[in-house]
């Protein structure tokens, strides 16, 4: 194995060590910006949906609330099921 091949293993490895181990994120305190770096299939736009329904609505009850924001469908929230907690904002 090439010297360049090994380091190339070492690094993904690092990676997907780093992302077994990170903390879900609580959507009743995430940022836009986070949001749309967690979740698949979420972009900027729709993580600025998810903050506004938030502000208006309140926390998020469940997980499954998510498909109450337009633009999210239900098979977007299974996806990113285990990425995802609820927690309190902090308000």
């Amino acid at each position: 194995m090439c010297k360049v091949t090994q380091i190339a293993v070492v690094l993904l490895f690092l990676l997907a060590s780093w992302a077994a181990f990170a903390e879900p994120l609580n959507i009743n305190a995430a940022d836009a910006s986070t949001i749309a770096q967690v979740m698949d299939g979420i972009g900027q736009t729709k993580a600025e949906a998810i903050v506004a329904y938030r502000k208006t609505h309140g926390d998020f009850k469940s997980i499954e609330d998510l498909a109450k924001v337009k633009g999210i469908g239900k098979k977007t929230v299974e996806k990113n099921q285990s990425k995802l907690m609820i927690g309190h904002s902090g308000k």
